[in-house]
């Protein structure tokens, strides 16, 4: 076996920083795409139930039927 003497470093040389794969910047990218579709698609769509508001109202808990601490969704009989 014959060894091979290892060259010295040349002053000047800077160290390589490790960069990410290329595979893991492409999945950010891809995720930014999708994130920036989705956005302007829903700013363009609007709301999905205009006329949905939340149970509670200003100052009150919104509970006006004996805090029993069950809610009711309709349905089921």
């Amino acid at each position: 076996m014959v060894d091979v003497p290892q060259s010295p470093r040349v002053a000047g040389v800077t160290l390589r920083v490790p960069l990410p794969a290329p595979a893991l910047w492409g999945f950010l990218l891809l995720l930014v795409a999708l994130f920036a579709v989705s956005y302007a698609v829903g700013s363009t769509v609007g709301p999905v139930a205009p006329g949905l508001h939340g149970s509670s109202t200003p100052g009150g808990s919104g509970d006006t039927g004996g805090n029993t601490g069950h809610t009711h969704h309709g349905g089921g009989g």
